[in-house]
């Protein structure tokens, strides 16, 4: 079946507080093709600038973060179309490597790129194995970096993420597939407390067990990680929700937003969570 994305609708019941950033999110512009390695493009209607700010426009989101998709792998040219599409409200996070030519960093950031990216699963273009290396270059940039793996192996690579000095982001709620423990929930709060990581509230529904519409196993860890440092926390959208391949599956956006923001502790909280947090770790200039 072809996808069919919802764009309008009744906005969520949660207004967005005005500057409002969605961190989290993909866009596809025609002529850029799927790249070896990667997953395919998403189904049903590409999933573009102009579908993207008819969603904003429903949900109430001001600025956005475009993150490089797994389809395209290290080819960041659709990344940097999709940036000059979108002007002054969008920055990006691309896809490099330790090796990335100084020239490509250079166009890259001269095109509004502000981090890397680091997605240690299936498809994903670089993982852990160059985590240091793809740090080092952020760091030189003055580039943050999000980090995406396995959450459930967080103590085993805790030692290497404790040791990064760019600023960094713990990825989609932390995508615990194989349980949350304590002791994952005290080393995240001790990575947090280190003052260079972030905790990105995003795609609950790729890694919870229990499932729509609660998502409770998601939110026990999202509320308290939200109560120990409100600080520390983004929050995206993942919009065009490419794990959904028919139009069943796709979530309604308005009702989870509603949900995911309900985890913070109060408005103060959901306000640095969705406008300051994001300005000082993208740049973005205060609107």
């Amino acid at each position: 079946m072809t996808i069919k994305r919802k764009l309008t609708g009744a906005p969520p019941r949660t207004k967005l507080p005005h500057g409002t950033v969605d961190t989290q999110m993909h866009m596809y512009l025609p002529g850029f093709e799927a790249q070896e390695g990667g997953p395919p493009l998403p189904g049903g209607a590409l999933p573009d600038a102009t579908q993207y700010r008819r969603f904003m426009k429903w949900i109430g989101i001001d600025r956005v973060v475009i993150t490089q998709g797994n389809a395209h792998q290290f080819d960041n040219r659709n990344l940097v179309a999709c940036l000059q599409e979108m002007g002054d409200v969008a920055k990006g996070v691309a896809a490099i490597g330790p090796d990335t030519t100084d020239a490509e960093l250079k166009e890259l950031a001269d095109a509004g790129v502000v981090g890397a990216r680091i997605m240690d699963l299936p498809g994903g273009a670089i993982g852990l194995s160059e985590l240091e290396g793809v740090a080092d270059r952020a760091l030189a940039l003055g580039w943050m970096m999000t980090v995406q793996f396995n959450g459930s192996d967080l103590l085993e690579h805790l030692p290497r993420l404790g040791t990064l000095k760019t600023k960094w982001v713990f990825d989609h709620h932390g995508k615990f597939f194989d349980g949350v423990t304590d002791a994952h929930v005290a080393a995240l709060k001790k990575l947090i407390d280190q003052g260079n990581v972030w905790f990105k509230f995003a795609g609950c529904y790729e890694s919870s067990k229990s499932g729509a519409p609660d998502y409770e196993d998601i939110a026990a860890v999202a509320r308290e990680i939200a109560a120990h440092a409100p600080e520390r926390i983004i929050w995206g959208t993942n919009w065009p929700h490419n794990m959904a391949k028919t139009t069943e599956e796709y979530p309604d956006d308005a009702a989870l937003a509603d949900t995911v923001l309900g985890w913070f502790p109060d408005e103060h909280a959901r306000h640095r969570a969705l406008v300051e947090n994001p300005q000082e770790l993208f740049g973005f200039s205060p609107l």
